[in-house]
């Protein structure tokens, strides 16, 4: 037994048909023939969007579409991997802020939990993508907002037990592009960036057995203080897209579906910067 409901996306029209014109662009690469696919690109758009936005399971995405599972599953790949490929590279989007008149940026980190496990790390004994910090399983990325907390960029995702400063280091866009743009436009870190404190701004440390300054606490409450709006753009992602909240696919892919979701609230918002 089934009941049959109506539901309504939290998105606009603009949205669904800027998707499945990326769907029509990308069989049109293919060479996909005419009426050979079970669903048409406006069907498919709304299939991702459905759990983008709801996080619908591909079970249910299958039975409502009339579709295999794993045809369901090769639809949703296909709908992250155009979007994805449409998100900034990060030196455009901090040129972008610098032209915007931004004084600063953010960076900070944020995991975004899987349910995939059972990985060897390079220590015995701990999975790949075991988060210690947030004890669950999930994958970092690195995400840089403009002062108001708006994301601008998602890096690619490492696993989730890695820090990040480790992160930032591994991405070998990161770092380069930080230190390229200077003091044009000061990028602004919490102290779990306090090992590349000479390309991000992060406050004072409290010496062990020591305190800091009065002029150090100011700086710290001045710093902070802009900073936490920053952090602003790792919820807006979550809020908005319940995906991002626990992937189930391959949690390699954790990277390019932050990226796809941060094209969807740009477009969807009409702004990048």
């Amino acid at each position: 037994m089934s009941v049959t409901y109506t539901s309504v996306l939290p998105v606009r029209d603009k949205t669904v048909e800027f998707l499945a014109g990326l769907l029509a662009a990308e069989r049109t690469r293919r060479g996909t023939r005419a009426d050979t696919r079970a669903l048409s690109c406006h069907e498919q758009a709304v299939l991702v969007l459905r759990w983008f936005l709801d996080g619908t399971r591909i079970s249910q995405l299958a039975r409502d579409n009339a579709i295999s599972k794993s045809t369901g599953y090769d639809y949703l790949h296909e709908g992250i991997d155009v979007l994805a490929a449409r998100s900034p590279g990060l030196h455009g989007a901090l040129l972008a802020a610098k032209a915007a008149g931004y004084s600063h940026v953010n960076i900070d980190g944020t995991l975004i939990e899987t349910d995939r496990v059972s990985t060897p790390g390079p220590t015995p004994g701990v999975d790949l993508w075991w988060s210690a910090k947030h004890a669950n399983h999930g994958g970092n990325v690195q995400v840089v907002t403009v002062p108001d907390g708006w994301p601008i960029w998602t890096s690619g995702v490492r696993p989730g037990r890695e820090h990040d400063t480790t992160a930032v280091r591994t991405h070998p866009e990161i770092l380069p592009a930080l230190t390229a743009i200077g003091t044009d436009l000061r990028t602004l870190g919490d102290l779990g960036y306090e090992g590349e404190a000479s390309t991000i701004t992060v406050a004072f440390k409290k010496p062990k057995g020591g305190h800091l300054t009065l002029v150090q606490q100011q700086l710290n409450k001045a710093h902070n203080s802009l900073r936490a709006i920053g952090e602003r753009g790792n919820s807006l992602l979550k809020m908005t897209y319940k995906a991002l909240r626990n992937v189930s696919l391959n949690p390699w892919r954790i990277g390019k579906i932050a990226a796809a979701a941060l094209v969807l609230l740009h477009f969807d918002h009409d702004r990048t910067t």
